[in-house]
């Protein structure tokens, strides 16, 4: 899966929850997702690092959507 279809699952599948939740608190759960992403690297499994690199890409994919930022755009700078 590309950048550009996570931001659109995302979006369909989470987009009307994620608006009425709003931006203050999806950046309050992504840095909660970080905190659980930054114990998984310390001292978890590889299958909990995978799950919680998951769950920091996803929540900053429902960000971007919000903000309305294209992920692929933003990664370009790193091309």
């Amino acid at each position: 899966m590309d950048l550009a279809e996570l931001q659109d699952v995302i979006e369909r599948t989470f987009g009307e929850r994620d608006r009425a939740r709003g931006v203050p608190a999806t950046v309050a759960w992504l840095a909660e997702e970080v905190g659980e992403l930054a114990q998984a690297v310390r001292k978890g499994s590889h299958e909990q690092r995978v799950h919680e690199f998951g769950d920091v890409i996803a929540w900053v994919a429902t960000l971007a959507n919000q903000v309305g930022i294209d992920l692929t755009q933003a990664v370009q700078r790193y091309a």
